[in-house]
């Protein structure tokens, strides 16, 4: 299906709409033209250092309204994963406040201290990272506990450069423990299935947006539907004959995507 065919946008958001708190050239024309078209999106995040409410805040700062259905996270994911295979497990939650609170609103059995009845090790993106936390994570991992991980992302984009994520960190405990993590958030399917689920479209009407390739493309081609790579964040060219993920379309950033559409009305 051509680009100007496309009515359900995935939109990534770190890297592809804003760094920290900059937001990109043309972003709020780019989701104002998918409302004119009747189209819908949301934004996808693999990022679980903070809560829908958070995500909120921050784009009405940046002069962007959203509810909390605009939403699918990597925390979506992992509670979904959680409630379908590990009904009742308690989980050592290595990662924000914000992302232990989510856990425990949700129904997950949850704890942040080493006790002897972990099931699981479930790893978020944790911007609030002790030396504490990571001796406790290679104690269960050594035990033999369960290892699970929001999100493979080696790097979150600052407007200095960038800060380790999830994956350079579960990589650093692979290093020390030789257990590796299943990752739950994108490049698996599942956050982008959801979407297709909870708004109607068909794969074919559908278009994964983001600027890494290993998990927002590669996200996009795992569920079946088109993708868009944009160099606006950690992502380059280069990253395509590296990774061998090859998107549907490219651009430099959202304002040539939303150029692009403009043209095609």
């Amino acid at each position: 299906m051509a680009l100007a065919d496309k009515r359900l946008f995935l939109l990534d958001m770190d890297g592809t709409l804003y760094l920290d708190d900059r937001l990109f050239d043309k972003v709020p024309e780019f989701l104002s033209h998918v409302r004119r078209i009747g189209g819908r999106y949301l934004f996808l995040t693999n990022n679980s250092s903070r809560g829908v409410e958070g995500y909120m805040e921050k784009l009405s700062r940046m002069g962007i309204p959203t509810a909390p259905e605009d939403y699918l996270t990597s925390v979506d994911a992992a509670i979904d994963h959680l409630r379908r295979f590990h009904a009742g497990e308690k989980c050592y939650v290595f990662g924000t406040r914000a992302f232990y609170g989510q856990l425990q609103t949700a129904g997950i059995p949850v704890t942040d201290r080493l006790e002897d009845d972990v099931d699981i090790l479930l790893c978020g993106f944790d911007r609030e990272l002790t030396f504490r936390k990571l001796e406790d994570a290679c104690i269960l991992l050594n035990r033999g506990v369960t290892w699970l991980a929001t999100n493979p992302d080696w790097v979150c984009p600052t407007w200095y450069g960038s800060v380790p994520d999830c994956g350079s960190v579960c990589r650093m405990l692979t290093t020390a423990t030789g257990r590796k993590p299943l990752f739950l958030g994108k490049p698996q399917p599942a956050m982008a299935e959801l979407a297709l689920r909870r708004t109607g479209f068909s794969p074919e009407q559908a278009v994964m947006i983001g600027d890494r390739l290993y998990t927002d493309v590669a996200c996009g081609i795992n569920a079946g539907i088109d993708s868009i790579f944009v160099l606006s964040g950690e992502g380059t060219e280069a990253d395509i004959a590296q990774y061998g993920i090859h998107p549907t379309w490219i651009f430099s950033d959202i304002a040539a995507l939303y150029r692009q559409l403009e043209e095609t009305l």
